[in-house]
């Protein structure tokens, strides 16, 4: 009998590309998660903000960072070239983000905070898309599982570092912030060394149809009916997904201390980079439509359970589910959008997933604010809750290349 193993399908190792940009990831959230975590506080107790002009900051931060996203995204399937982008936006992100330590008002945090979101903007579609060129389309949910597992691996090491260094130096709260230049700076070291452009975009002659194709279509006419309804059921959930600040803000009225949100945050992470590397393998075999569909309902579910909460314990619980929301959905959403376009509108396509996020980005956060600071967290949290199973439902008429050949039917 032979041996069942010799029957069992070998898995190719990942990609150089995908295992950088996933070290590249980890290095980078350590340093901006070592800031977010403290930065509602931060706001707050030491700048004079209020929770509305939270929503101000992080809505505008990630609206820009948006537009760009497109912009870049488009701009490197025409040019041939990804690494730029994503060394430049690393670069400006790890100079930006230790401003903060600097800031003496709300207007100023303001700034910083979007010099950090611009270079993210710059780096994340091309990233994206460089993943997607890197990995053969069977393996992408465990390509793009892996670069978010390291990704909020980062970000669970970020707030242990940030809450070992206040208990050493409680009162060098800004000195911390400063210090995240290092690992940004480190970040575009390996970048530097190792980051290779995908053969496919290496070969010039091979850009010529790219960019005849891309030019000058910053609209979804390049797209099919399914990625366009896709936008608009990502548009919907993404107006009811305010930024991830306000349930720090939930969990200290809780009664959690200030001192323990960033373990309160590590575990967060902990759970969604485990999370993101089982889900992302889990992706490439069953398809993605279902989970997708599934973590909206577990986000719409964390809503509604946060805005009833009444204790600090509640925020702990509710905070780990809440990473399974990401684990199951962050694989599944970005490996749909590069199986409903072709290999090369890749760029843009990713350019347009992220434009979805962040045109809503604004207004889901100002309208958070709002509803939080002037009817409670009860309206808030339902809000959100409402929207995610409004566009889970629009999510069902999305046809899925996955799922259709899989049962034999012509997409």
């Amino acid at each position: 009998m032979s041996d069942i193993s010799e029957m069992a399908p070998e898995r190719p190792p990942l990609h150089r590309n995908v295992k950088l940009l996933g070290w590249a990831s980890c290095l980078n959230d350590i340093a901006s998660e070592m800031i977010f975590p403290l930065l509602p506080q931060y706001l707050m107790a030491m700048l004079g903000g209020n929770r509305f002009y939270l929503g101000v900051i992080e809505g505008v931060a990630d609206s820009i960072a948006s537009l760009l996203k497109l912009w870049s995204g488009s701009w490197s399937d025409r040019a041939g070239s990804r690494r730029g982008f994503v060394i430049s936006g690393y670069a400006i992100a790890a100079l930006a983000r230790p401003l903060i330590g600097l800031v003496t008002a709300p207007w100023q945090l303001f700034a910083t905070r979007i010099g950090d979101r611009i270079g993210k903007g710059i780096r994340t579609s091309p990233r994206d898309a460089m993943i997607a060129d890197s990995t053969d389309p069977k393996s992408r949910g465990r390509a793009f599982g892996f670069h978010r597992g390291m990704d909020h691996l980062g970000a669970a090491i970020g707030p242990v570092l940030a809450t070992a260094f206040l208990w050493m130096w409680p009162n060098q709260l800004r000195l911390m912030f400063l210090l995240t230049l290092i690992p940004g700076l480190i970040v575009v070291v390996i970048l530097l060394w190792g980051l290779k452009e995908t053969p496919k975009l290496a070969d010039p002659e091979a850009n010529v149809e790219a960019e005849l194709q891309t030019r000058f279509k910053f609209s979804l006419r390049p797209f099919g009916r399914d990625f366009r309804i896709f936008l608009v059921a990502l548009i919907v959930f993404s107006l009811g997904n305010s930024s991830d600040a306000f349930l720090l803000v939930r969990a200290g009225e809780l009664g959690v201390a200030t001192v323990y949100l960033p373990m309160l945050w590590f575990g967060f992470h902990v759970v969604k980079s485990v999370g993101n590397i089982l889900f992302g393998q889990m992706v490439d075999k069953v398809g993605t439509r279902v989970p997708l569909v599934v973590g909206w309902l577990i986000y719409a579910a964390i809503y509604v359970a946060f805005a009833f909460a009444t204790a600090a314990w509640h925020s702990w619980i509710f905070f780990l589910l809440y990473g399974l929301y990401y684990a199951v959905t962050e694989p599944a959403e970005k490996t749909m959008v590069a199986n409903l376009v072709g290999s090369d509108k890749i760029g843009l396509a990713f350019g347009w997933y992220n434009l979805a996020i962040g045109i809503a980005a604004l207004p889901a956060s100002l309208l958070f604010g709002w509803l939080y600071q002037d009817f409670g967290p009860i309206v808030a949290f339902g809000f959100g809750a409402s929207l995610a199973i409004i566009a889970a439902v629009l999510l069902l008429a999305v046809r899925v290349p996955d799922l259709l050949s899989e049962q034999g039917v012509a997409a």
